[in-house]
């Protein structure tokens, strides 16, 4: 078994990316003096969807990535699924904030979506193969 030294690299910077998002959350409930829920904002809503939605699929396709490393899959491969998911992680809170149908939603939101949905598909087709 192979140390995942770049997934682990990759982990670390996802694990700031993850601690900014929670900053931002924080930074939103300070400034609208909310301390539970949404406080029906629109804008601290889509904050803690955003933090959110990277704790719902960051883990699982870091596990999937990190097993592939191990197993000993090229570095080349290993390298672009961790890009694809750091993109796809910081496109869609951009996306998030983007004016409703604009093509700025649709690249950023979902292209962040699909980059990581793929990541994780391909990174579990990998595994499975």
């Amino acid at each position: 078994m192979i140390f995942p030294a770049t997934t682990a690299y990759y982990a670390a910077l996802l694990a700031l990316l993850y601690l900014g998002l929670a900053g931002w959350v924080m930074a939103g409930r300070l400034s609208g003096n909310v301390l539970h829920g949404d406080g029906d904002s629109d804008d601290l809503q889509k904050r803690i969807r955003s933090h959110a939605n990277f704790g719902e699929y960051v883990p699982l396709a870091i596990i999937l990535i990190g097993l592939l490393e191990a197993r000993g899959t090229s570095h080349g491969t290993v390298q672009a699924l961790l890009i694809a998911l750091l993109l796809g992680r910081i496109l869609h809170p951009v996306g998030m904030f983007a004016p409703p149908n604009s093509p700025r939603q649709f690249a950023c939101r979902g292209g962040g979506i699909l980059l990581t949905f793929g990541t994780m598909l391909i990174a579990a087709v990998l595994l499975l193969l």
